[in-house]
């Protein structure tokens, strides 16, 4: 049994190019920076979790809700393989117990905090708006769009930053969880224009902070799918 069946919807992403040293110290025993094009993104990311159920079982009050995430790109080699993922420098929910049973059994790094979003469908347009509170700020990150969605063309850099399928997270310098995420391939609507007001210092952490003053390379909006998250297992 998957550990998590849920879908992610809307989801907003902003992709930012840095330099691959400020990764170092973050990067999973077992695995490598994956880059597209010889760069190196972190994404900004807003979406919701629908109809979400834990090992099969839907919890009261934790069913649908809102997440935004800095996520990564890495890679890892098995055998003739390559399995592409993401590593998350932090991960907010709105609910104290989606915290607890993140950090505690997947060892990821997600924070609770007050969260809403806005849906929005006008005759040619979409916008999605993601909004979390921290330190009594709200930071926001909104996205225009086209109303219809169009496939994601392939060896894009759209199907890269959307076509990670494992999940890595750092328990210490000799041991990673690795746990694999499935979905079908996504949809994205093509973007009008978007706003970003996120105090990144406040939020993930002084050593983030200079992403305020950065422009993302692209912003995308994907439109999701049914996932799972399937159980983790220990690389050492």
């Amino acid at each position: 049994m998957s550990f998590l069946k849920a879908e992610w919807r809307k989801l907003a992403l902003a992709n930012y190019e840095i330099d691959p040293s400020l990764l170092t110290k973050h990067i999973p025993y077992g695995t490598e920076l994956d880059l597209w094009e010889n760069r190196c993104y972190v994404s900004l990311v807003g979406f919701m979790f629908l109809n979400t159920k834990l090992l099969g079982i839907k919890i009261p009050f934790h069913i649908n809700f809102e997440e935004v995430n800095l996520r990564f790109y890495v890679k890892r080699k098995e055998g003739d393989e390559w399995k592409r993922g993401v590593v998350f420098i932090k991960e907010i929910v709105p609910k104290p117990a989606l915290t607890w049973v993140a950090n505690t059994v997947y060892k990821e790094n997600y924070e609770t905090m007050p969260m809403k979003h806005l849906w929005q469908e006008k005759q040619d347009t979409r916008i999605v708006e993601y909004q979390w509170k921290k330190k009594g700020k709200w930071n926001s990150f909104q996205v225009t769009a086209d109303k219809v969605a169009t496939e994601i063309i392939g060896e894009s850099e759209a199907e890269f930053i959307t076509e990670h399928y494992w999940g890595y997270a750092q328990i210490n310098e000799h041991s990673s969880n690795e746990y694999e995420v499935t979905h079908p391939k996504w949809m994205k609507y093509n973007i009008k224009n978007h706003k970003i007001d996120v105090d990144f210092g406040a939020v993930y952490g002084s050593e983030f902070g200079f992403l305020n003053s950065m422009e993302p390379r692209s912003v995308m909006l994907a439109e999701g799918s049914g996932i799972t998250v399937e159980n983790k297992r220990k690389l050492q």
